[in-house]
């Protein structure tokens, strides 16, 4: 880890004594520590750039973009598949599947070519938008000032997730990172969470995974042993038919903290 980990900010977020922590956490990146925006939003946004859709309304391009979004990440092999080549890649083919049914209903000029434009254009306003969460920094720096051992565990490109671990200066916050694409393994495959446990030294009954997907930071690391926390922070509870159940459910990143 360069530098090491930071400790002593972020003092006055530490509420519990430090016999309550685990000796570990593992955390999530994206839509954990980073936040992308609302991807709704952000089709319409890219949408309402594109002019007229007629017949067709703009909300039922939207409707068919959004649907296509789920079905596309739905699948797990798939997922793993798509997550190895450049986003902008996925989002394309993602919008000419959206397009060519749209096509169909009755809008003959939603070419691939409009696709691939609709493609660029989410791209550029999602990837401007990402942030860090509200109490990542101090939450990371608060917990390495009470001695506890932090991984970064992210799915992805190497170069991709690279750049946004170094945009947000959050390496020097992690006594590891460790991201698929340099590693050739990521989550929910149990090798993934006991070689994060093992550069910690730790066990998985001394540690917590914290994270947004249910299956990779919940089901998975609960199936090794791990206390698992689902980070929900628009506050929409888990889905009626999820099998998940979490050992904790978090809004905020500072409830870590007490």
């Amino acid at each position: 880890m360069a530098g090491g980990p930071v400790r002593g900010q972020g003092d006055h977020l530490l509420q519990w004594p430090m016999m309550r922590f685990p000796r570990a956490i593992l955390f999530d990146l994206d839509e954990t520590l980073l936040s992308f925006g609302d991807r709704i939003d952000q089709i319409r946004a890219a949408v309402a750039e594109g002019g007229d859709y007629g017949p067709l309304s703009q909300d039922q391009v939207v409707e068919t973009v959004e649907a296509a979004f789920r079905a596309h990440w739905a699948d797990p092999a798939r997922h793993k598949a798509w997550r190895a080549k450049p986003l902008i890649e996925a989002r394309r083919s993602i919008a000419r599947d959206a397009f060519e049914a749209l096509a169909a209903a009755g809008c003959a000029r939603l070419t691939t070519a409009a696709a691939d434009r609709f493609a660029e254009r989410f791209h550029a306003i999602r990837e401007g938008q990402i942030r860090l969460y509200p109490e990542a920094i101090e939450t990371l720096d608060a917990l390495g000032a009470a001695g506890v051992r932090l991984a970064l565990v992210t799915n992805g490109q190497g170069d991709v997730q690279r750049a946004k671990i170094e945009r947000f200066d959050l390496e020097r916050r992690f006594d590891h990172v460790q991201i698929e694409g340099e590693h050739g393994f990521g989550k929910p495959e149990p090798q993934a969470y006991h070689h994060a446990l093992g550069r910690l030294q730790t066990q998985p009954n001394q540690a917590w995974m914290v994270g947004d997907n249910l299956e990779w930071e919940v089901i998975a690391p609960q199936s090794l042993g791990l206390h698992a926390i689902w980070f929900d922070p628009r506050g929409r509870g888990l889905p009626p038919d999820s099998p998940a159940r979490p050992d904790r459910i978090i809004a905020r990143l500072g409830q870590l903290l007490g």
